[in-house]
């Protein structure tokens, strides 16, 4: 009887199914490695939108593009974040990403972007930061710095697998287009190297290696307003400055397809777009610049912009990278 009552006890208990013990639904995002660090905007991102959107956010970070591009269908994300417009018409070709549903007249931008699949969420401008205890007088366009003195150090990024790399050809062939090889080859005695990303360059200038490292014109706010260090600058080009945006793009086979659009509109809000300046020490995409940071609306900018389409600047890739790799290999 005892066998009896406790069969007919644990029969007729309620029976829990996973279905009844629903785990806290998961929003998968992917993002590169430098967006999860713990100066990085993630941390933070991730914290403020648990707390709206009755979810887990998970980062997986990565290369984002040859990710997406071996994956294909079978990619685990419901959101893509950090993707730029040099590298959006490939991303763009796999046929993964749906309409963002968000109004692009929001945005902030100095250029008009009509795009409804790629949202914005920050922008820059690449630039040559320098240190005025070692450089007093920095070159004032792109034509002085190729007429430097080769005894000058600069470090830059690979192309091939660097946003910021990508971004300097790019920068390079609008500057100088037929004409980009030979002024590749005035630089390449001033690079002392080449690295595989952004961290390990400017961690070399940041340690006294070189005398200049290619990065953004908002890079010297992180030294100013996290460091109150006030040495670091960016040399502005009468050329004009490769504009880049980085974007936030939805799955369209997202299993959480009502989690990925409040994320995206989440992007939007002016909760996201404060954090950006100080996480990500870049412009905000879809913020007033009288609602930036304190100290941000002094940053020197550019006043010329020079930018390429995601069209474009897939066109152009291969000729932009092959210019700087024939000059620096001779």
């Amino acid at each position: 009887m005892k066998y009896l009552a406790l069969a007919t006890a644990i029969m007729g208990a309620p029976i829990f199914t996973h279905a009844a013990y629903a785990e806290t639904p998961i929003l998968t995002v992917y993002a590169g490695d430098y967006f999860t660090s713990e100066w990085g905007p993630g941390p933070v991102i991730e914290a403020e939108f648990e707390k709206i959107c009755d979810c887990d956010l998970e980062f997986s970070t990565g290369d984002l593009l040859p990710r997406l591009l071996l994956e294909g269908t079978r990619t685990k994300a419901d959101v893509v974040i950090g993707l730029t417009s040099d590298v959006t018409a490939k991303a763009r070709a796999t046929g993964l990403f749906a309409p963002h549903g968000q109004d692009n007249g929001a945005l902030t931008l100095p250029i008009e972007w009509a795009d409804d699949t790629f949202l914005p969420f920050n922008y820059g401008h690449t630039a040559f930061i320098y240190d005025d205890t070692r450089m007093a007088t920095p070159p004032a366009s792109f034509d002085e710095l190729l007429a430097m003195p080769d005894d000058i150090k600069i470090v830059i990024q690979d192309p091939r697998t660097s946003i910021s790399g990508l971004a300097l050809v790019l920068w390079v062939q609008s500057v100088y287009g037929d004409e980009a090889e030979a002024a590749w080859a005035k630089l390449a005695p001033k690079i002392l190297t080449v690295t595989k990303d952004w961290s390990a360059s400017y961690g070399m200038f940041t340690d006294g290696e070189a005398d200049m490292v290619l990065s953004y014109t908002t890079s010297p706010a992180y030294h100013m307003f996290a460091e109150e260090d006030f040495t670091k600058h960016a040399a502005l080009f009468s050329e004009g400055h490769y504009f880049m945006v980085e974007t936030v793009a939805k799955i369209a086979k997202t299993d959480q397809p009502e989690l990925a659009d409040q994320f995206m509109a989440y992007v939007m809000s002016s909760e996201f777009q404060t954090i950006i300046p100080t996480a990500n020490w870049s412009l905000p995409s879809a913020l007033p610049r009288e609602s930036w940071p304190e100290g941000w609306s002094d940053l020197p900018l550019p006043e010329n912009v020079l930018f390429y389409d995601e069209l474009e600047a897939a066109a152009l890739q291969y000729k932009a990278i092959e210019a700087w790799r024939s000059a620096l290999t001779q």
